[in-house]
């Protein structure tokens, strides 16, 4: 097997890493395309973050249907169902395994999301 590290970031690491048949993409925030923070609530911040996670996927050819678990990092539990709400348009139909907990976030934002799709080469 052999990885191939993809897309190129200001920090030391990889937006996505191919390993075989399976992406494994970073945790994504909602920062819009200048690195600033996006406005708003819990919504709009998981938007921002599943559109970067979108971005990610597509370095290597992946889309969200190929995903097969998220992991997800929410600043304060109390926002569940927010953040639930927005995920689940998105992952609509035959959503990945996922794992949710609250954490301290390395900056202030609300959300973080990161994601191992399968997507055989």
């Amino acid at each position: 097997m052999t990885k191939q590290c993809l897309g190129t970031s200001h920090v030391p690491l990889s937006p996505a890493v191919r390993a075989g048949d399976y992406v494994f993409v970073s945790g994504q925030v909602p920062f819009d395309a200048s690195g600033v923070v996006v406005a708003g609530g819990i919504a709009e911040q998981t938007e921002q973050a599943i559109e970067n996670l979108k971005a990610a996927l597509a370095l290597a050819d992946c889309t969200l249907g190929d995903v097969v678990k998220t992991t997800v990092w929410l600043q304060d539990a109390r926002d569940f169902g927010g953040f639930n709400a927005v995920y689940g348009r998105h992952f609509a139909s035959e959503p990945p395994a996922r794992s949710t907990t609250e954490s301290r976030l390395m900056v202030d934002i609300k959300v973080e999301i990161e994601a191992i799709a399968y997507k055989p080469q």
